[in-house]
């Protein structure tokens, strides 16, 4: 039967083999049509994946902020007609935190087969090196750009982890991570915890917990660095 394979892409240059089962390459090799948030990248992991893939065989539709709906309609076609595609985002899990949600909505909404693949996410690996609550926790992606706005929205998550003992887990782009971290120490109480978590499954990967007034003068440099942060109580 064919199906809508999402498959997950290393967080880094991790070898393949450390962070994705075989399986994942055997479904690979049998796909033609890929879904993908940026060809370039996405050509680039399946050479990683099988270095004889013949590339220039294969078909991507490219899935981004920029991609209109109208184009998006139409991605389905190949797998409405029993051929079977795959989704890749740029890095981790597809459809999490990435556009690819929307075909996987696109692909329910028609009744058509979607298989999620095993794969890094930087969420869960986060999670459960934190030593925060793993039982309740919650992915806020982006936080507010203007500085009123991201301080209430901070505050908001900390009280949140208060009253709900929910962890709180969040995003930036890696050359705001050092101003994230900044406004974190500057918001939050003194007594909250914060996890930093780097470069997950590569060779410099980085998670470290700390109360919010034992960070002060320990952040390392993060401005280059994928990053998600958790804060909890």
């Amino acid at each position: 039967m064919s199906a809508l394979y999402l498959i997950p892409v290393t967080l880094g240059e991790t070898p393949i083999e450390q962070v994705l089962p075989a399986y994942n390459k055997e479904v690979i090799l049998t796909l033609r049509h890929f879904i993908v948030e940026d060809v370039r990248s996405a050509r680039r992991f399946l050479k990683r994946v099988e270095k004889e893939i013949d590339i220039d065989a294969l078909t991507f539709y490219p899935l981004n902020k920029h991609t209109s709906p109208e184009a998006i309609s139409g991605y389905l076609k190949p797998l409405e007609q029993g051929e079977s595609m795959g989704v890749l985002s740029e890095a981790g899990c597809p459809a999490v935190a990435d556009p690819g949600a929307d075909v996987v909505a696109m692909a329910q909404r028609k009744g058509l087969e979607v298989v999620p693949l095993v794969g890094p996410s930087s969420i869960i690996l986060s999670v459960m090196a934190s030593g925060f609550n793993g039982q309740s926790f919650a992915f806020n992606g982006y936080l507010p750009i203007e500085a009123d706005q991201r301080a209430r929205k901070l505050k908001a998550l900390e009280q949140r982890a208060t009253t709900e003992h929910q962890t709180q887990l969040f995003i930036e782009t890696p050359y705001r991570n050092n101003k994230m971290v900044e406004e974190i120490l500057r918001t939050c109480r003194p007594q909250t915890k914060l996890c930093i978590a780097a470069n997950l499954t590569c060779p410099d990967a980085y998670v470290h917990t700390h109360s919010v007034k034992d960070w002060v003068g320990k952040v390392p440099d993060l401005s280059k660095m994928p990053c998600i942060f958790l804060i909890y109580v």
